[in-house]
């Protein structure tokens, strides 16, 4: 068994491979930085029974070790993180390649892997980034508020607004504070994306650019996107497996 694991933000997904050729199993929990590694052994032992092999992408430093030390001890297990030093097949164009994210990366391996060596994707997290990726070289990203940092930073600041769950209402012009905000936070997310993709496009001058989305939220906004797009929420895990391989150790 190959376990991948993606710790964001908000969500960690661990994905389950039997064989090392496919995602057979994604499970997927909260991030809490304050969990203690006793929690979090016990959740995971609920998880992974067995395990030869295992990767990590992380942009959360301080649950590194408690995730290191989980395989260590139950599995006897050296965890590879995606850092420097680890081959990718990715080139990275940034003024500073140490601060692009694991999860760029991973997301990176399997969209050039699976899709096409020019691509852009766009993963929905705690922030939604856009990635440019041209012949395996990554060139350039945008980031953006996440659709849930969106709504808790609107209605925290707003005495009168309340809570809302993130899905579309069924008109646009809303009539009551609840569908005003669904549409402005669902639609508005879309059309912003929409709008960052054909700039992007015409930026690159790639008008038939092949577009994949992931991350968290990509369910939510991908029907209500008119810009052609491919849906992959395994595709950072996809990418983890990828990477395991090229690092054979």
């Amino acid at each position: 068994m190959k376990v991948t694991i993606d710790i964001g933000n908000t969500t960690i997904a661990i994905g389950l491979s039997k064989t090392g050729e496919n995602i057979d199993k994604i499970y997927r929990i909260n991030t809490e930085k304050n969990k203690s590694s006793d929690e979090y052994t016990l959740i995971l032992n609920g998880f992974i029974n067995e395990c030869e092999e295992a990767i990590i992408s992380s942009v959360v430093p301080e649950l590194n070790e408690v995730f290191r030390d989980y395989f260590l001890n139950r599995f006897a297990l050296e965890v590879l993180f995606v850092g420097t030093g680890v081959k990718t097949g990715i080139k990275i164009n940034s003024d500073n390649p140490k601060e692009v994210g694991a999860d760029l990366i991973g997301n990176s391996v399997a969209a050039t892997s699976l899709y096409g060596e020019t691509c852009l994707i766009i993963d929905l997290g705690t922030a939604t980034t856009f990635s440019y990726i041209e012949n395996k070289i990554l060139k350039g990203v945008v980031i953006a508020t996440g659709l849930t940092t969106s709504k808790n930073a609107l209605v925290s600041q707003t005495s009168l607004l309340p809570q809302v769950e993130l899905q579309a209402p069924k008109k646009v012009l809303g009539t009551n504070s609840v569908d005003c905000i669904k549409s402005g936070l669902v639609f508005g997310h879309a059309s912003m994306i929409d709008g960052l993709i054909k700039r992007i496009k015409e930026e690159t001058n790639h008008p038939d650019l092949k577009v994949i989305i992931t991350g968290g939220h990509a369910k939510i906004i991908f029907p209500y996107c008119q810009e052609e797009l491919i849906k992959d929420e395994a595709l950072i895990l996809k990418g983890l497996l990828l990477i395991l391989k090229k690092n054979k150790r």
